[in-house]
């Protein structure tokens, strides 16, 4: 089989029956689709060897330079795409005997001050008294989701209607991996969003299963969530620098943990499969340290 039509079939599989995201996909695709380029010809599966990864590894590290999260996530690309491919009796596994030791670079999330928050949340409301109303007048209520459970803005697109429960305490989340989870509500202000937006879409014409949708009556899609953010955090919060949703799901994780809340907990919420994805939150919660170290105040006491 040719490596061109493995990696179609890779695609359709992860598509199909492992269920990834869209977002992943996309990712898988640009780096088989690297790899595919680097090689020059279409070689037949049983004709890739480790040398050939060897060599591409050398290529990215010291002719390209690329960034070592780059090289990593196409590893683990490959690394996937290989064990699937021997499984499927495509050609042998060239990882079968060599590990590339590969730095893992630990980068700290990026998250939102408890001030840009506010500012946020406010400029929106600020937009929907200026007339911004319609669909787009779900989209506050969208990211008070996003900032107080951490759901990834993919998962929020697909929330159904259903998926609310009838005092909006609560909704369900397909999760990555077909892993569903439930995430509830503290906000009294917001569960109250909730039911109002879940009561107005039942009263449409044709109320569909979406429960945020654009203003084409489709379901939102996350470029449409994350460019309508953006300009908001721009022209209205005046936030200089680029927000992204997913910096509102480390800033929700980020704040549960400054609050006390257990990591065990925060795990659950954000929905990590492992406990050490989650952990990476506890050494980020900066606003904790400098409030812990002013209130020691080391040289108050000395004096």
């Amino acid at each position: 089989m040719q490596l061109s039509t493995a990696t179609d079939k890779f695609l359709r599989y992860c598509a199909s029956e492992r269920q990834l995201s869209q977002h992943t996909l996309q990712a898988y695709a640009a780096d088989l689709a690297d790899f595919r380029k680097w090689l020059v010809a279409d070689p037949t599966m049983v004709d890739l060897v480790e040398n050939n990864l060897k060599e591409y590894l050398a290529d990215m590290v010291s002719q390209r330079k690329l960034a070592t999260a780059t090289v990593r996530r196409r590893f683990a690309c490959l690394r996937a795409f290989f064990r699937y491919a021997t499984a499927d009796q495509q050609s042998p596994d060239p990882f079968a005997r060599w590990r590339p030791k590969l730095l893992r670079r630990k980068r700290l999330p990026r998250t939102l001050s408890r001030g840009e928050i506010s500012s946020l949340l406010s400029s929106f409301k600020a937009g929907l008294r200026r007339g911004r109303k319609g669909r787009e007048g779900c989209l506050p209520t969208a990211v008070r989701l996003m900032v107080c459970t951490g759901i990834r803005v993919g998962e929020l697109c697909k929330i159904r209607i259903d998926d609310v429960s009838p005092d909006g305490s609560a909704f369900r989340i397909q999760g990555k991996g077909s892993r569903d989870r439930v995430a509830y509500i503290s906000d009294v202000a917001l569960r109250g969003e909730l039911c109002e937006l879940v009561i107005n879409r039942r009263k449409a014409d044709d109320p569909g299963e979406s429960l945020f949708l654009n203003r084409l009556g489709s379901m939102m899609k996350p470029q449409s969530i994350r460019s309508k953010l953006r300009r908001y955090a721009e022209s209205e919060a005046k936030i200089a620098r680029r927000i992204t949703p997913h910096m509102l799901r480390h800033t929700a994780a980020t704040l549960l943990i400054e609050t006390g809340v257990d990591i065990r907990f925060v795990q659950r919420m954000l929905g990590h499969s492992s406990i050490a994805t989650t952990e990476i939150y506890t050494h980020v919660s900066d606003e904790a340290l400098r409030v812990t170290l002013e209130r020691a105040d080391v040289l108050a006491r000395l004096a």
